[in-house]
């Protein structure tokens, strides 16, 4: 009988059959997809940073090294297991060509470096060591995706008179510095042409790498390298921070993904419901008939169960099948940047997990449904051949003294949702659900495009930015360009930062390192999610990473160590970074020359439009400064996680359309099912079928113009606290969209009533020319 059932089903309902599995296998996809994707992440950078040996502290430095005062020390702490220091030769941007232009805009530190002995090796697109002969060289992925590299495409470094052209042999992967938001990149090139460029050309900088016995015992061995005096003049960066840095643009375009993927979930389960509503809908005559001739409602529930539990079944099998190829879509980025780890028992495991929670879902919102069963009376059912409207509002509009009172069909449709509101209430649900989950991911990328994201990295908007590294000269190169900026006629305003590092007191008592910017903050002001910038030199503000963990709010105490002594300076103000791991602070304070990070200046033209020429002469007079504009800065620090967010844009816009569209369409035919008499009854009367149809064609545009309005208002509410939500743990706590009036408030809209507005008018065809008799039996 259940043979023959299904059967039955396929032939006679293929549209709400094929409907029903669609969902399910969106369902089914979208959560296996999310899913594995969150794995893959998680497993790949395990996979990566195992084959690379990545290690658990680096003490990045520059300057003269005391190569045996670092080795005596190591030698003599217990915590260590391994050490090395591995030696980098910065190259200028402006001495390296992947064509015929130098990278001189690029703002990423070029490291050339040899494949180091024992541990954080570099590795190829096969997660192997790098291997590379004289006059080769292995090239960032970075580079791969960003200029189109391929195997065999040259790398030359020119200055002066050396010139060394190098044969593209590899890419490489890096644990410490894959992603675009850390502004180094390592190339890996022989020991031999090492030397020669050392001789030739470049600064020399320095890795000081620690692998420990007990990777829990990091910030013992932190407290104890500080409190050692040893080289120090660079950050100090650790294994948890590698691992954030290397999430966070696949984490979050993961985030969207889950966000949205159970949203979608909980469409589809209301399209499910409308399915199987129209189903009953559709077959209550037969349902009667059974029940009268003896078959018990248990016994009928269990058959229609039977048959959504194949349909189900079978669409979760196709869904998590489909998902191992849609989720290429979204791993496209991971398995450049990491490579994809070995699949273990445990990743299929939890899609499946997954995929059957979907299916234990859909089978729990199936057998809450059939109990409408119960309500089914076998002479009532006979007699009328419909459920019948319950929960019916008593509320009544006069047609007399309606504004509407001259266009029936509009009155009879507002009539229809006042009166039936609790029948509308989910298919509004799902118009003001598709409507926040297509603004959401535009808004948020149009916020990451805008030049105000800046602010979100810790940096205040001006139209250019000069960035000075460290070099032996570096000192007085800044003195120049001050001089250079301060006496330029063309620059309207400037503002020169540089970021040291200073000892700050921890709540145990000892010192951690802390990353200071020092300067004027009024200039190019940042937004404080509390407090306000610092204004006197007892005063600094910390980014939202650093209050949280130090546990510091405005107005609180921080002992800093200043001039060789204590100074407790109270907290201003609280920004976001999602910069250097988050870390970072400002301050008005003097600073030590030998801790000095960087130097940067910003300044504003006062013609815009010389921004480009400006650009070019200040690249020329203080090379090798790093010299961007603000959008050239935040394409190359976000460009890949814009991309990714790009993608998965267009991918849930067209998901979120097509089941607008598969849900409206499902709604009419259950509601022009349910209305069957009184269409009966409205010909009689002598309305034309336009105008019937005008009316049901009014009901989805007066639900659909509420779900937008409403969608709308909560996308651009909840949307950023959602979004600020994911972004927390990256150092932005608190995003604010910067909104496309056109997009947010026209474009997509416009795109969400066309398709819904389209799938109205296809779908009430249903409604045919017949007789008045012919519909009244029916």
């Amino acid at each position: 009988m259940l043979a023959r059932m299904l059967q039955n089903e396929f032939r006679r309902k293929k549209g709400i059959t094929l409907t029903l599995f669609i969902f399910v296998l969106l369902a089914a996809i979208l959560v296996a997809s999310g899913t594995r994707m969150i794995i893959e992440l998680t497993h790949s950078i395990e996979h990566l940073f195992t084959q690379s040996k990545t290690p658990h502290v680096v003490q990045m430095h520059s300057g003269e090294l005391d190569r045996y005062k670092v080795n005596e020390w190591t030698q003599a702490n217990e915590l260590v297991d391994q050490y090395q220091i591995v030696d980098m030769i910065n190259v200028d941007g402006s001495h390296v060509y992947f064509g015929a232009e130098s990278e001189k805009g690029s703002i990423m530190d070029m490291d050339f470096v040899v494949q180091n002995k024992d541990f954080d090796y570099l590795l190829n697109m096969n997660n192997e060591k790098v291997q590379v002969n004289n006059g080769e060289i292995a090239v960032p992925v970075y580079y791969l995706q960003e200029k189109q590299l391929q195997l065999g495409d040259h790398v030359v470094i020119q200055n002066g008179t050396f010139n060394r052209s190098f044969r593209i042999v590899d890419f490489v992967r890096d644990a410490q510095m894959n992603p675009s938001i850390i502004h180094s990149k390592r190339f890996v090139i022989s020991t031999h042409d090492f030397q020669m460029i050392q001789h030739n050309t470049g600064e020399t900088e320095y890795l000081i790498e620690f692998r420990l016995l007990d990777p829990s015992k990091t910030n013992e061995f932190i407290q104890t390298y500080q409190h050692a005096g040893l080289p120090n003049s660079g950050p100090l960066v650790t294994y948890s921070l590698f691992q954030l840095l290397n999430a966070l643009t696949d984490g979050v375009v993961a985030a969207v993904i889950i966000m949205v993927s159970l949203i979608l979930i909980v469409i589809a389960i209301c399209c499910i419901r409308f399915t199987m509503l129209a189903t009953i809908e559709e077959d209550y005559r037969e349902i009667s008939v059974m029940k009268a001739i003896g078959i018990s409602g248990r016994d009928i529930r269990t058959l229609y169960l039977s048959k959504y539990v194949v349909i189900a079944g079978l669409a979760c099998i196709v869904g998590y099948l489909s998902s191992i190829f849609v989720n290429r879509l979204f791993t496209s980025n991971i398995m450049l940047y990491m490579g994809i780890a070995p699949t273990t028992w445990l990743n299929e495991a939890l899609s499946l997990f997954a995929v059957a929670a979907i299916f234990a879902i859909v089978l729990g919102c199936c057998i809450l449904v059939l109990r409408r069963f119960n309500q089914i009376s076998a002479i009532e059912g006979l007699r009328s051949g419909s459920l019948g409207d319950t929960n019916i509002s008593t509320m009544k509009l006069s047609l007399s003294t309606s504004r509407w009172s001259r266009s029936v069909p509009i009155f009879l449709a507002l009539q229809d949702v006042i009166q039936r509101k609790r029948m509308f209430q989910l298919i509004l649900l799902v118009f003001t659900v598709s409507t926040i989950i297509i603004i959401v991911p535009v808004n948020f990328l149009n916020t990451l495009r805008a030049p105000s994201f800046i602010s979100y990295m810790g940096v205040g908007q001006s139209d250019i930015r000069i960035d000075l590294r460290y070099s032996e000269d570096v000192e007085q190169r800044y003195t120049e360009l001050l001089e250079h900026v301060r006496t330029d006629n063309d620059v309207l305003q400037y503002s020169p930062l540089v970021t040291s590092q200073f000892n700050v007191r921890n709540n145990e008592g000892g010192y951690d390192h802390l990353s200071v910017e020092t300067g004027d903050f009024n200039i190019f002001p940042l937004s404080y999610l509390s407090g306000s910038a610092p204004k006197t030199d007892n005063e600094i503000a910390l980014s939202d990473t650093n209050s949280r963990e130090m546990d510091k709010k405005v107005g609180d105490p921080l002992v800093l160590i200043v001039e060789g002594r204590e100074k407790t300076v109270i907290v201003s103000g609280v920004y976001q970074d999602v910069t250097n791991g988050g870390k970072t602070a400002k301050a008005l304070l003097p600073y030590d020359k030998d801790r000095v990070l960087w130097y940067v200046v910003s300044l504003d033209l006062k013609d815009a439009s010389q921004i480009r020429d400006k650009i070019v002469a200040y690249e020329q007079a203080f090379a090798p400064a790093k010299v961007t504009d603000l959008q050239g800065y935040l394409h190359q620090t976000l460009g890949g996680t814009i991309d990714q967010l790009k993608r998965v844009t267009i991918a849930v816009l067209i998901v979120s359309l097509l089941v607008s569209i598969l849900i409206t369409s499902l709604f009419l035919r259950m509601l022009v099912a349910k209305d069957h008499g009184d269409i009966a009854i409205l010909r009689s009367l002598g309305f034309a079928l336009s105008n019937i149809k005008l009316k049901y064609v009014t009901i989805t545009l007066i639900l659909l113009s509420i779900g937008v309005l409403a969608g709308t208002v909560l996308a651009n509410t909840v949307g950023p606290w959602i979004i600020s939500a994911i972004m927390s743990s990256f150092g932005a706590s608190h995003i604010e969209f910067v909104i496309n009036p056109w997009q947010a408030y026209i474009l997509c809209p416009l795109l969400l009533a066309s398709a819904i507005t389209i799938a109205a008018l296809l779908s009430i065809q249903s409604i045919r020319e017949a007789s008045i008799v012919q519909m009244i039996v029916e």
